[in-house]
């Protein structure tokens, strides 16, 4: 399902279109996607954890931000095709990966200057 959410960093209030992924849709996420078609992804967990991806089949680059329960991003990190192991350093309830791409170059623009950012 489709939806808009808020993101909070920096006293910044970012809106953003995601798709609300269900368990099937969470264990492919952006995994063979056409790079301008898709679209940001919410994968949201019932308890904090320390939320570990790849970019494995996933053949252009994304921003992961992991995100607690208010929303509030801790951390972000550009992660590049079939990358092994992306370790968060904090535990968070939400993951959104938003490719970059057209429609989402501005949301790079944006959050290029959060203090974590780190490319994998």
């Amino acid at each position: 399902m489709n939806k808009e959410i808020y993101l909070f960093y920096k006293n910044k209030k970012i809106k953003i279109k995601v798709k609300d992924c269900n368990f099937l849709e969470m264990s492919f996420g952006l995994m063979f996607s056409n790079k301008e078609k898709a679209k940001a992804l919410l994968f949201e967990f019932k308890k904090e954890r320390k939320i570990i991806i790849h970019s494995f089949f996933v053949f252009y680059p994304f921003l992961a931000l992991w995100c607690d329960k208010k929303n509030k991003i801790l951390e972000i990190k550009k992660v590049y095709p079939f990358s092994f192991t992306i370790i968060p350093k904090f535990s968070s309830k939400k993951l959104i990966e938003i490719p970059l791409n057209k429609k989402y170059k501005n949301y790079k623009k944006i959050l290029q200057d959060f203090p974590s950012i780190r490319k994998i």
